[in-house]
C-alpha cells in the first residue's frame, strides 16, 4: 500500500514540475481529428480494493472538449446542473510519460489539481485513455476516454 501512495505522489511531482521544452506549439494529441471528446468513465477514491464508479453511480458526469485552435471547455453536471470552464491546451513531456496540460482562463470549482491554481494535468495512459492526476493528493481517481 506504501508503494501505491508513493507511485502517486511521484506522478503528483512529475505533472507539477516544470517541462525543459520552452517552445508554446501543442503537438500533435495521440489522436488525430478535431473537437475531441473526452468522457468521465470512471472514477475511484483513495480507499485501495474498492472497485471504480462508472456511468450514472459516478457522483457527476464529465467531459472535455478540445479544439484544434488549442483551446478546451470543461463541462461537470451535477443533479442537472451543468457547469462549464475553458482555457487553452498543450501536449507536455515528462520523465514518465505524456501529459495534457490544461491553463484554465479564471480558477473556478472544476479545476481538479493538488496547487489549487488554475493549471490541471491529465496523464495519457493510451491513445484514448487519459487519467487525472488530483488522485496523487486525495483528490478522486479521474479515468477519461475518448468518444470523438
Amino acid at each position: 500500500m506504501r508503494l501505491q501512495y508513493f507511485a502517486l505522489a511521484l506522478i503528483l511531482v512529475m505533472a507539477c514540475t516544470s517541462n525543459d521544452d520552452s517552445s508554446n506549439e501543442t503537438p500533435e494529441l495521440k489522436a488525430d481529428g478535431f473537437p475531441q471528446r473526452w468522457e468521465l468513465t470512471a472514477m475511484t477514491g483513495m480507499v485501495a480494493g474498492v472497485p471504480p464508479t462508472t456511468g450514472d453511480d459516478m457522483d457527476w458526469q464529465e467531459q472535455y472538449l478540445l479544439f484544434a485552435d488549442s483551446t478546451f471547455l470543461k463541462s461537470r453536471t451535477i443533479n442537472e446542473a451543468t457547469l462549464e470552464q475553458g482555457g487553452t491546451f498543450r501536449i507536455v513531456e515528462f520523465s514518465d510519460g505524456e501529459y495534457l496540460e490544461l491553463n484554465y482562463a479564471e480558477g473556478g470549482e472544476l479545476i481538479g489539481n493538488c496547487s489549487g491554481g488554475p493549471m490541471e494535468f491529465l496523464r495519457f495512459e493510451s491513445e484514448t485513455q487519459l487519467i487525472g492526476t488530483w488522485w496523487a493528493c486525495d483528490g478522486p481517481g479521474l479515468f477519461y476516454d475518448r468518444v470523438e
